[in-house]
């Protein structure tokens, strides 16, 4: 009797911990109208060979002008001014071997996006570009200023007359937003710990791939590489958290997601 008595008390503080760990926070309907079933071109409504870059205005035109909604990356210049471009390097979208945070606003707007006359614009600029007409899926980069970021990236966003919310691969910013901007939807980025590719130390990867820090950020979705997860990203789904995939090259992640981020062909607006 005793040793059963145990084994249950076990089994229940096992399940109470793991919804502690991984239990995210449900949107509410009207937090998530805007982006349920529906399709966001990522980094904008870029071309395969570049020659209309990512992250660049052009491809915001695009993806506006087709009704698709946004996903873009924000990060901060060495002088403070919030900037759309992806990597922490300029090496591959500018040729210049250099961080992004290394340099000023003035300086980066003298680089060329891949090799084109486009160039890096301000995220004030892109917003502008959006006009309110499509929801915007806003990735805030790590970093060393991510309380800045944040700040500015919320200052910024509350002026938007469309729908908008956040994702980060740091939970840490994940749960900023949680702490002071409640009324934002909110997304984890993750992957499975092997996709990390040393970006991060490995047992990092492993916590990461599995959300376990799910009790600082309270997702209100989790936004996942396309293919496998893991078994706590299942589970945060189970109980509520909304399914975004990233990076679709087909309709296949229609079937299982509630949002799609793609790129390089054209589904429709919405699948639901």
């Amino acid at each position: 009797m005793l040793p059963a008595i145990i084994i249950s008390s076990v089994i229940v503080l096992i399940a109470a911990l793991c919804l502690f760990l991984f239990a995210p926070k449900k949107p509410a309907e009207a937090q998530k109208k805007e982006f349920y079933g529906r399709n966001f071109a990522h980094r904008g409504l870029f071309t395969a060979d570049q020659t209309v870059p990512e992250n660049s205005l052009p491809a915001f035109q695009r993806a506006v002008d087709a009704g698709y909604g946004v996903e873009l990356d924000v990060q901060l210049s060495a002088d403070g001014r919030v900037v759309v471009f992806h990597d922490d390097t300029l090496d591959r979208a500018c040729g210049v071997a250099s961080g992004v945070g290394d340099l000023t606003f003035d300086e980066l707007r003298t680089l060329k996006l891949f090799g084109t006359a486009e160039l890096i614009p301000d995220f004030e600029s892109v917003l502008s570009v959006l006009g309110g007409k499509v929801p915007v899926i806003v990735e805030l980069k790590n970093g060393k200023r991510n309380d800045e970021l944040c700040e500015k990236t919320l200052k910024m966003l509350s002026g938007y007359d469309g729908a908008y919310c956040v994702e980060s691969f740091s939970p840490f910013i994940v749960g900023w937003f949680r702490k002071n901007a409640r009324g934002v939807l909110r997304g984890q980025l993750s992957q499975l710990p092997r996709d990390y590719a040393g970006a991060v130390p490995k047992p990092a990867a492993a916590l990461l791939g599995a959300c376990f820090f799910n009790f600082i950020a309270r997702p209100n979705f989790i936004a996942h590489r396309s293919g496998k997860t893991t078994l706590p990203v299942r589970l945060a789904y189970a109980l509520g958290a909304m399914r975004v995939t990233w990076t679709a090259h087909g309709r296949e992640e229609e079937e299982y997601s509630d949002a799609v981020i793609f790129e390089h062909f054209s589904p429709d607006i919405r699948f639901r």
